[in-house]
């Protein structure tokens, strides 16, 4: 393993469905804020459209507000090239016809000391997941019924 790899923190996606192509740019303050205090890095960062005919398109970075800026400019050229047309049609394949979705990939880079640190202890993560957040949650209502 390199000296590069050693410092890298888990890589996750996202993709986020904004229906009937509604994007408001709420949540971006947030994301550059987690840029800016360096919790993450953004490996890549794009958009794309699901017609009501099923056909996939990328979309640019644009105004999503509205407001006559640019409102992702500060991740304009976030692309490692990890992500494909396949993987751009695999993500459309979960949107309704009709919506766009942004689809991130990043580097979670507060857990990249604790990951070498147990490397270099010789541990190895040899599995990872993600439970959904209403999954969480319908596991928690069905424990607190049965109490």
């Amino acid at each position: 393993m390199n000296d590069e790899a050693e410092e890298l923190g888990p890589i996750d996606y996202l993709i986020v469905e904004f229906p009937g192509n509604r994007m408001t740019g709420e949540g971006l303050p947030l994301l550059v804020d987690l840029v800016d205090r360096g919790l993450i890095r953004i490996l890549d960062l794009t958009f794309v459209r699901k017609e009501e005919d099923g056909s996939v398109s990328g979309l640019e970075i644009a105004d999503l507000t509205g407001d006559g800026e640019l409102d992702l400019a500060v991740f304009e050229g976030a692309s490692s090239g990890l992500l494909g047309q396949d993987d751009l049609e695999e993500a459309a394949s979960a949107l309704q016809p009709g919506s766009s979705a942004g689809i991130l990939v990043y580097e979670n880079r507060w857990a990249a000391p604790f990951a070498a640190a147990l490397n270099r202890g010789g541990a190895q993560v040899v599995a990872s997941g993600r439970i959904p957040v209403p999954a969480l949650m319908a596991a928690l209502d069905t424990t607190d019924d049965a109490r």
